[in-house]
């Protein structure tokens, strides 16, 4: 194998290595809800919290952030508790960059 090769194989395991390790961050997210309406809540990384995917639930398609919940995704963004969120250090969603598991792209 030339260095060429090597160097590429090297650059491109590193990547994959850190692509995978950035979207096992499950234990850092906040508790799932317990919510008696809804049994199937799904982590939405665009804005960092929990939305209910229980197609048989009246909650179902609502976000949950602070102990409420919002009926569409601009209740939830014109909320201020969650815009001081979303700007925080402590916001975990998904951020912008390589790795940070945006929509598209390989194994996305």
């Amino acid at each position: 194998m030339t260095k060429t090769k090597k160097l590429l194989t090297g650059i491109i395991s590193a990547a994959m290595v850190t692509s995978v390790a950035g979207c096992n961050n499950q234990q850092s997210l906040p508790p799932e809800p317990t919510d008696e309406e809804c049994r199937d809540w799904e982590w939405d990384g665009e804005d960092g919290v929990w939305e209910c995917d229980d197609r048989n639930s009246p909650r179902y398609g609502h976000f949950f952030y602070g102990g409420m919940f919002f009926a569409s995704r601009s209740l939830l963004r014109s909320n201020s508790s969650f815009q001081n969120y979303k700007s925080s250090n402590s916001f975990k969603g998904a951020k912008s960059g390589f790795g940070s598991g945006s929509r598209g792209g390989f194994g996305g």
